[in-house]
C-alpha cells in the first residue's frame, strides 16, 4: 500500500466535514498511512488451519421465558412524574 497523500487526506477531511490545519494534515497523513499498512499486514496474515470463530470467551446466550408480573405501582402513579400526559400516555412533541 502506498502512502496516502496530503490531497487524499484533505478529500477525506472534506467528506467528513472537518477542518484540519497544515500541521494536522501532515500528522494525519502519517497516522492514516500507518493504520492502512497495519491493516494490510493483517490481511496478508496466513490463517490456514485456524478455525473460524465468532467469539472466543465461551459465553453463550441465556434465555428465559418472559413472565408477566403484577406491579405494585399504579399507572397513574407512574405518569405522575411525567411532564405532560394525555389520556393515560406520556405526551411528547412530534419528532420528524
Amino acid at each position: 500500500m502506498s502512502k496516502l497523500s496530503i490531497e487524499e487526506i484533505q478529500k477525506i477531511a472534506k467528506l467528513a466535514r472537518i477542518s484540519l490545519t497544515d500541521k494536522e494534515l501532515e500528522k494525519m497523513t502519517v497516522e492514516a498511512s500507518s493504520i492502512l499498512e497495519f491493516v494490510e499486514t493483517i490481511q496478508n496474515t496466513n490463517t490456514d488451519g485456524v478455525a473460524t470463530t465468532a467469539q472466543v470467551t465461551g459465553l453463550t446466550d441465556v434465555w428465559r421465558e418472559d413472565e408477566v408480573k403484577k406491579s405494585k405501582v399504579t399507572p397513574k402513579d407512574l405518569l405522575a412524574g411525567a411532564p405532560d400526559t394525555l389520556e393515560g400516555y406520556v405526551k411528547v412533541r412530534k419528532v420528524l
